[in-house]
């Protein structure tokens, strides 16, 4: 690391240690650039080239993480919010929904308050569990054992929520993406539940057009983060909704498919079909 670099990176580890220790008083943009001796805008550069993401974005992430140790220390909201640095628990539920997927009050118990429906249905790439909430899709998932298996995965993002076996009509809507004639699809509603960075990663996702592949180094591109491959290979693994986030349509630099949550052969599968599909268009 050369002298320039060095004095950055010293810059940026002053920027975190500052909004560690102060965002109780929630700090904004001018005042931490100020605290590091950077114009707004060239800290804002700075930061995000260097940590990955937004000063404020890492500022939400330190408030949520305070948030969630005291909620699971029985903390009400308002007291939470308060000790949090927010105006109000609207700003806590905003904060939690914005990057958790669900308020304050289903975090705080497990999903406990969550009403969650799913159905088990079979396609031309294997059988698949999916799952909703009224807000949308929680849950694409392939599965290859038995059926009581596949619903582990179910249970472990969200222990405490209620679960109906029972279609519904956000599932049935998002079904008909498998079906060969698929322009009555209306919008697909999905509800999501990952950091920041993994839902930007899966927000690119989303852009790739069908028959099309991408790189991991093209996806790291597409969300500005060009050194990140890794780190976007990481949360591409992660993703919890099979092909409506099409993942499978990232492939190695070199060409070869890459891995696949659901199994490498079903990916090429997928993408054989896809392509036929553009073809007879």
């Amino acid at each position: 690391m050369d002298d320039a670099q060095q004095y950055n990176y010293d810059r940026i580890a002053k920027a975190i240690t500052y909004i560690r220790q102060h965002f109780r008083q929630q700090p904004g943009l001018d005042e931490i650039a100020r605290h590091v001796g950077l114009s707004p805008f060239h800290f804002q550069k700075m930061f995000s080239d260097w940590a990955g993401t937004s000063p404020k974005k890492f500022l939400q992430y330190v408030s949520l993480q305070f948030a969630k140790e005291k909620l699971a220390q029985n903390e009400s909201l308002f007291d939470t919010a308060y000790q949090t640095g927010l105006s109000g628990t609207s700003r806590l539920h905003d904060l939690f929904v914005k990057i958790e997927g669900m308020s304050p009050a289903e975090y705080k118990n497990g999903g406990e308050k969550l009403a969650i429906n799913y159905q088990f249905s079979k396609t031309r790439f294997g059988r698949l569990l999916i799952a909703s909430t009224k807000k949308g899709i929680c849950l694409l998932s392939f599965y290859e054992g038995t059926p009581e298996a596949a619903l582990k995965l179910l249970n472990t993002e969200f222990p405490k929520a209620s679960f109906r076996q029972a279609p519904d009509e956000i599932q049935q809507n998002a079904l008909k993406i498998f079906s060969q004639d698929s322009e009555d699809i209306s919008e697909i509603k999905i509800h999501l539940k990952g950091t920041a960075f993994q839902l930007k990663v899966w927000e690119a996702l989303l852009k790739i057009p069908q028959a099309s592949l991408v790189s991991y180094n093209l996806v790291a591109n597409m969300i500005e983060k060009p050194s990140s491959s890794r780190a976007v290979g990481n949360a591409i693994g992660k993703n919890p909704v099979a092909y409506i986030i099409p993942c499978h349509r990232v492939i190695k630099s070199t060409g070869e498919m890459g891995g696949y949550r659901w199994n490498q052969t079903r990916k090429t599968a997928i993408i054989g079909w896809e392509a036929t599909q553009k073809t007879e268009l």
